[in-house]
């Protein structure tokens, strides 16, 4: 068996680190921490989990499994990690073939998903919060949710020293070493070498900045997050408000049901600004604030003049066709990436480890081709830039 040495332990990186280790190889997780990082992306107080993926059938059966073994997690884990209360993509007008909500719609319906359409106006009196005027149609994903992600990195850290990986915490990767043959291990900024038959870099939206190399294929982006705390919390319980996405092509608003703090998160999946992950600007502006108090003025009435109690900035890795980067590099053999979707994959955290380990392993695993090496072309000049991508949003 290898020794790999796994860089970033965030869902990606923790994931890949116990499938390795489960499947007999040597691992080495090293990470700045604290974990789980502040900065990460899959640090959070929730991420979505829902199989609405437009037209693409493949991400809506991988979506599938991983609600099955969420449930499992739960259950293995003793703790409820995945919260099953539903999940509304809405519209302003009614849903015509083409639309993101439209084709989930059919995709679900076709693969036999509990779903309801959402274009007759007794629906809306389950969901008070909403402003039933203003959206007309949608899909409501029954067997859908969110997961509480800090919680789950915390824990499959735990996990991960219960199965004796090494894990570095307080380290920082300088940069690969090496030499015309291969790549050799990493070098830490500390000057000191660590020796791996494979690396894999799983860092997030730090992948442009520790490999400059890649930037022909990521971009990193920050998108605004906000914690609210309503004034009738009734009205955001998870039975009346479930995760939502909100004529989300458009707006780029989704969020989340009250959660056991009494916080309401809404946040945007925009364009986003393009910066480095430890940036002095990753803070949230006065123009994000303002733009998300016309939207709730709107939308839900009951939270316009909510107190904002937390922002962030939420850090996005996104690849040119919105899909993830789980490959072995063709020109620096013992490296593998992968990259893309980020926190914003986190849905997928009980299958991410697997494929990354197949990818490291060289194992056949059908969805590899769909993540594959892919250079031919660049940030830019696809659906990366685009306001609302469903396989990069954390909706």
């Amino acid at each position: 068996m290898s020794r790999v040495i796994v860089v970033g332990a965030g869902i990606n990186g923790v994931t890949t680190a116990i499938e390795l280790k489960k499947r007999g190889h040597g691992v080495i997780l090293i990470d700045p921490g604290p974990l789980p990082h502040p900065l990460a992306a899959s640090t959070d107080i929730s991420k979505a989990v829902r199989a609405a993926y437009g037209a693409d059938e493949q991400y809506t059966k991988l979506a599938e499994r991983s609600i099955k073994l969420w449930r499992e997690w739960n259950q293995e884990f003793g703790t409820q990690f995945y919260h099953e209360v539903g999940v509304m993509f809405l519209r302003q007008k009614e849903l015509k073939p083409g639309d993101f909500e439209y084709e989930s719609f059919k995709t679900l319906e076709r693969l036999g998903h509990k779903i309801e359409r959402m274009n007759l106006a007794r629906f809306w009196r389950r969901f008070p919060a909403w402003n039933p005027e203003l959206y007309r149609d949608g899909v409501l994903e029954l067997e859908a949710g969110y997961v509480e992600s800090g919680r789950v990195v915390a824990a499959l850290v735990g996990r991960a020293k219960s199965l004796g990986i090494e894990l570095r915490e307080g380290v920082r990767f300088s940069h690969l070493d090496e030499d015309s043959d291969r790549v050799r291990g990493i070098v830490l900024d500390d000057g000191q070498r660590l020796a791996g038959e494979f690396v894999v870099m799983a860092v997030g939206a730090w992948t442009p900045y520790l490999l400059p190399f890649t930037k022909e294929f990521f971009r990193a982006s920050g998108q605004p997050v906000f914690h609210l705390k309503p004034r009738q919390a009734e009205l955001f319980a998870p039975e009346r408000f479930p995760v939502f996405g909100a004529d989300i092509t458009t707006t780029g608003y989704y969020g989340f049901p009250i959660n056991r703090d009494g916080v309401v998160k809404i946040a945007n999946h925009g364009p986003g600004q393009e910066m480095s992950p430890e940036s002095p600007k990753r803070a949230v502006t006065p123009e994000d604030e303002k733009s998300l108090r016309e939207f709730l003025s709107s939308t839900f009435p009951a939270l316009a003049d909510a107190p904002i109690v937390y922002t962030r900035v939420c850090m996005y890795c996104d690849t040119h066709d919105g899909h993830f980067w789980i490959a072995r590099d063709p020109e620096r053999k013992g490296l593998v990436i992968a990259a893309g979707d980020s926190g914003h994959g986190f849905k997928f955290a009980p299958v991410l480890g697997e494929i990354i380990a197949d990818a490291v392993e060289e194992k056949p695993n059908p969805i590899l081709q769909k993540f594959r090496w892919r250079p031919e072309v660049r940030v830019g000049s696809g659906t990366d830039v685009a306001r609302f991508n469903p396989k990069t949003s954390n909706a």
